[in-house]
């Protein structure tokens, strides 16, 4: 068949387009992520054992708040990449801002705290397996967003495949503060931003391979 023949056929008898195709696959493929990624922590983590008290300190939901901002802004980009023609510039900004707050405030922290508690702030207890955690509880989670993002046919593969990463890596983060035991800003500054960049990297290097359409 020829060129100029397999063009007509395409448009004699064009597919319609799919009203709300990233809300269905999205409002899939999160929930779908999340509860495998849960699964995943009560299995190989479990809970804090004093998750109901450290519940109600305001640093347990600082954290929180902090994964939940570059998870809703990590979607917005993802959403933005997973089609064609869709400008991200001002997405950015829904990343940028709770980076800069969060790295902002523990630099304040550790300005006024005394030389011998920096270090401490900055380790805490659990530094050598806080990205890995964050890294293994994403994995679910980048298999069901992959699927949700390759279905929307995203044209800069890389970038979408990074911001798919982080998007199931600000997902994981959530999920592993129910685990994490650390309370300290400048821990979350140098630990959990390290766990977002190891499933943003997976998923730039994966994406011109896995997203292809």
């Amino acid at each position: 068949m020829k060129t100029h023949e397999l063009i007509d056929l395409l448009a004699s008898d064009p597919m319609p387009v799919q009203r709300h195709a990233a809300a269905r696959r999205f409002g899939l493929a999160l929930p779908l992520g999340l509860l495998m990624s849960l699964g995943l922590l009560r299995v190989g983590f479990g809970l804090r054992p004093d998750l109901a008290e450290a519940s109600i300190q305001p640093m347990f939901w600082a954290k929180a708040v902090f994964a939940l901002a570059m998870f809703c802004g990590a979607l917005w980009v993802t959403l933005r990449l997973s089609r064609p023609g869709q400008a991200v510039a001002a997405a950015w900004s829904g990343l940028g801002i709770p980076l800069l707050l969060l790295w902002g405030g523990a630099a304040a922290v550790l300005w006024l705290a005394s030389g011998d508690e920096r270090l401490a702030m900055l380790m805490g207890r659990s530094w050598r397996s806080c990205a890995f955690s964050i890294a293994l509880l994403s994995l679910p989670l980048m298999g069901t967003t992959f699927w949700a993002v390759r279905g929307l046919a995203p044209t800069r593969l890389r970038l979408a495949g990074a911001s798919a990463g982080l998007l199931a890596g600000a997902a994981a983060t959530l999920v592993y503060c129910l685990h994490c035991p650390e309370m300290d800003a400048p821990f979350w500054a140098l630990w959990y931003v390290l766990g977002l960049s190891l499933p943003t990297a997976a998923g730039a290097m994966a994406g011109p391979r896995l997203l292809r359409w």
